[in-house]
């Protein structure tokens, strides 16, 4: 299960996404459940529009706000049945930018985190879904994270993985149209091939380390290598 995100976003996102518009985002290089994320979202007319979202889905019906921390993950074996996610899985695709992620190995030694990036660092998107919940004067959006069983690239460090949606896949997901069938079948395809793993320091577990420091590469011991 990701807990945790490393986004760095600038001015070329909204061109890589294709959207009209962006909202401003703070650099950070960690951002937790509860807070505010940015997401991609398809309007009425076809156009495209960055959002910020509160990370942590909470469905229209529900009456406990409460259930939002339970949500930041949606199980994609589960997606069409559950009924927190099966409405959005129809209506309300997103993509969630990030420049990476982190991810934490269990190892004799204890839990050794990893940043999942790509070389160069830039830009990729998660499969998202998101949500309009309203009572009397509130009004919340907010979305979670698609994950699926890891791929061998993900499998020696988590046993499941956050969902990457391919560039070319991009229209289709965030199209309301598209049909459940084909949503399965771009969620089956392997969005890791252009990343990598590097494993980072324990600073990373501390939120309030929020520096691209956290980001350094660390020798692995050898047991953990093992």
């Amino acid at each position: 299960m990701v807990a945790t995100i490393y986004s760095l976003h600038n001015r070329k996102s909204s061109r890589i996404f294709n959207c009209q518009a962006f909202p401003n985002t703070r650099s950070a290089t960690t951002l937790t459940p509860g807070q505010s994320i940015l997401n991609v979202v398809q309007l009425a007319d076809g156009g495209r529009k960055g959002v910020n979202l509160q990370w942590g889905l909470l469905p229209s019906w529900c009456k406990d706000r409460r259930i939002a921390s339970h949500m930041i993950n949606a199980r994609r074996e589960t997606l069409a049945k559950k009924p927190a996610f099966r409405s959005a899985f129809r209506k309300r695709c997103c993509l969630i930018p990030a420049t990476g992620f982190y991810e934490w190995q269990q190892t004799p030694a204890g839990k050794q985190p990893h940043h999942i990036h790509r070389p160069d660092n830039s830009l990729f998107a998660f499969a998202g879904l998101w949500e309009h919940w309203e009572r009397e004067t509130e009004s919340i959006y907010s979305c979670t994270i698609v994950t699926t069983a890891a791929n061998p690239l993900m499998q020696p460090v988590h046993q499941r993985m956050s969902v990457i949606i391919a560039a070319q896949d991009y229209r289709s997901w965030l199209d309301k149209n598209t049909n459940q069938e084909d949503l399965h079948s771009i969620l089956d395809r392997d969005g890791y091939r252009q990343l990598q793993l590097t494993p980072i320091s324990t600073r990373v577990n501390n939120p309030a380390h929020n520096d691209p420091g956290i980001l350094k590469a660390v020798p692995l011991a050898m047991d953990d290598m093992a």
